[in-house]
């Protein structure tokens, strides 16, 4: 597997919608950035807000698009473009109802299961062979109630359950970085004694 060079964050600018569950992915790269000291600074050719960090030995460009979920595809895919990455070297951190708060789990190509911001970087790829990181938030338990659950903010503990999720992921990330995926997708998703 390659190696990565471009993670990105999904979810929604502005603070009205900075905690909320649809937010997770931004969440994951405010902690990888926090957790390297780098600051992001807004590329308006890249239509979102930009870092560059340096982890396990590899450059990476960070990534959080200011299009609003429905329309990340059009900055992930500027993003590609412009640094000459192919989608195989990117990881997409996202929010994901079908697992609990407190799951992170890696997973590389499929569909995009309802998550808009994934469907919108499909269509505009063409295909879904790039990875992913699927933050768990839970799901409401109906449909209906899907779209106020993942634009509300979670409760303390689920917010925390989250959070210990995205630490679990930044563990295993020098290893996914490195293209050691099966190694890094084993420490992840093996339950903790």
């Amino acid at each position: 597997m390659a190696a990565l060079r471009l993670i990105v964050g999904l979810g929604n600018p502005g603070a009205e919608h900075a905690r909320t569950r649809h937010n997770a992915g931004f969440w994951f790269l405010d902690a990888l950035a926090a957790k390297a000291g780098a600051r992001f600074g807004l590329e308006s050719k890249l239509h979102g807000e930009t870092a560059k960090i340096e982890l396990a030995g590899h450059t990476l460009w960070l990534l959080k698009p200011a299009t609003f979920m429905n329309a990340s595809g059009r900055s992930v895919a500027a993003a590609l473009r412009y640094w000459k990455i192919e989608p195989e070297e990117a990881l997409l951190a996202h929010d994901e109802l079908d697992l609990a708060p407190g799951t992170a789990r890696l997973k590389f190509d499929g569909g995009h299961g309802g998550q808009n911001g994934l469907r919108d970087t499909i269509q505009h790829l063409g295909h879904g062979k790039f990875h992913r990181l699927r933050v768990g938030i839970g799901h409401p338990g109906h449909k209906d109630k899907v779209t106020p659950w993942v634009l509300g903010r979670p409760g303390k503990d689920d917010e925390a359950s989250i959070l210990r999720a995205i630490d679990d992921a930044l563990d295993v990330l020098p290893l996914a970085v490195a293209g050691e995926f099966p190694e890094a997708m084993k420490r992840l998703h093996t339950p903790k004694p």
